[in-house]
């Protein structure tokens, strides 16, 4: 089936222009000015963008479905979750897999292959989590990256459970290098953090602020030191994911201003939330609850930072780490302990909402604003040309979005499988109109409107980093 875009304003990494965006057999087959438009013949479906922007549709490069964690599962699966970020105007994910300790990676795979296939709403790759950089898993890394998992992620943090030391995380770059994979770094130094845990449990603090208050911003200054050290012995480049800090920050632009190859992620929760948020309402401290992640939130003052880093390429990517567990039956593991609160937030579906706020208000561009949504993430994590692009034979992953539309966020209103939201009540300006994913409209004025849901998601085989 042929669909046009009509009469919209194309928005790219690095253009703004009118066109007319024809569709066929799930690609972008041209773009041509709305003047052209009796030339092309007809379509059989038209979509009015007139007044609207059309933008490729978003990568969300940190996703956390059905992940064990904590003594729960985080609440949303492949199907639910992906559905969500439809609705949000995002059409790609990048997930986790895990090795578990003690096991291959290939099982790891393997287990969340089982996971996605048959239920993802939308296109996913995976990263793959290294628990473990020994000889069996440094030569794991060869088969799996020739199957398009090629960016491995490893833990300076969770010290018996993801944990690796400098010679485990050394070793795992020097291959990545060899096989032009790449590594991403929790750069968070975990065991002085356990101590600090324990220590507060031990003086009675135990509120959900004490996740940040034990956690602090210096912890993850080193860890992203040491990461980029690490990468700069082993000749290759390395990317910081959920950034979160002002000094952290300082470590990736002087890397970056040397010349190295250092990347850097931050998520919505850095840039809008903060560690008043931990604390919680006056006579209900446990509201705090739904704002631990990792790393914590940090004081707001912050916020101006990191929104900084993205306006001058500093970070590059904006992903959501989107971990969500339920305040019912799933935070409340952790009343009376809090480093036994499931760690992680909801976000997968209003990323784009909210980083539209910036572009409101001045503080990045539109180009800019899709360039750290899709078009950076695409070029970092082996997509490019075919995700993140508004350009011919790329995917038709697209949104029609709507500069104009308001939405009232609010666990309600949204559509991931959790039983609060950190933005409720909050009313943003700017949504989808209409979400397409390799040509299918599957989500119009806030309806889902695909064929189906459960299976239509593709597995992405990526390409080794490039940039």
């Amino acid at each position: 089936m042929r669909t046009l875009i009509a009469d919209g304003t194309v928005v790219t990494a690095s253009d703004t222009f009118a066109a007319d965006v024809w569709i066929e057999g799930g690609k972008i087959v041209a773009l041509t000015h709305p003047s052209q438009r009796a030339a092309l013949g007809q379509a059989e479906r038209t979509i009015d963008a007139a007044g609207r922007y059309v933008i490729p549709g978003g990568i969300d490069a940190h996703t956390h479905m059905e992940l064990p964690f904590g003594g729960t599962t985080s609440s949303d699966d492949f199907g639910s979750g992906t559905v969500a970020a439809a609705h949000g105007g995002t059409t790609t994910i990048i997930d986790f897999a895990i090795q578990a300790k003690g096991s291959s990676m290939r099982a790891g795979l393997d287990a969340w292959h089982a996971k996605a296939e048959g239920k993802a709403a939308i296109d996913y790759g995976f990263h793959m989590i290294m628990t473990e950089a020994n000889p069996g898993t440094l030569e794991e890394m060869t088969g799996l990256v020739r199957e398009g998992v090629t960016s491995f992620k490893m833990f300076m943090a969770y010290p018996g459970v993801f944990l690796v030391d400098d010679q485990q995380i050394f070793r795992a770059m020097l291959r990545a290098g060899e096989l032009g994979a790449l590594i991403t770094m929790h750069a968070e130094i975990g065991l002085p953090i356990d101590v600090l845990v324990q220590r507060a449990l031990a003086a009675g603090h135990t509120a959900p602020v004490y996740h940040a208050l034990t956690r602090p911003e210096v912890a993850e200054a080193t860890g992203t030191e040491r990461a980029i050290a690490l990468a700069e012995m082993a000749k290759v480049p390395v990317y910081m994911v959920h950034l979160s800090a002002q000094r952290a920050l300082e470590r990736v632009m002087e890397a970056r201003d040397r010349g190295l190859p250092a990347y850097a992620e931050t998520c919505p929760q850095y840039l809008f939330c903060s560690e008043d948020d931990l604390r919680g309402d006056p006579g209900d401290e446990w509201k705090g609850a739904g704002y631990v992640c990792t790393p914590p939130l940090r004081p707001a003052h912050h916020h101006d930072h990191l929104w900084r880093g993205l306006r001058n390429y500093d970070l590059q990517v904006v992903a959501t780490d989107h971990c969500p567990f339920c305040m019912k039956d799933q935070k409340e593991l952790g009343r009376g302990d809090f480093s036994k609160i499931p760690n992680g937030m909801p976000g997968v579906e209003t990323r784009l909402y909210l980083l539209w706020e910036g572009v409101r208000d001045g503080r990045i561009s539109m180009n800019r604003f899709v360039e750290i949504t899709s078009t950076a993430p695409a070029k970092i994590f082996g997509l490019h040309g075919k995700k993140g692009a508004v350009a011919v034979g790329a995917d038709a992953d697209l949104v029609v979005w709507d500069p104009q539309r308001e939405k009232v966020l609010g666990k309600d209103t949204l559509h991931m499988r959790v039983d609060y939201s950190p933005f409720e009540g909050r009313k943003v300006v700017g949504a989808p109109a209409a979400v397409l994913s390799r040509g299918e409209v599957i989500v119009e004025d806030d309806r889902w409107v695909g064929t189906h849901t459960r299976g239509r998601g593709q597995f992405l085989r990526r390409g080794t980093f490039g940039l």
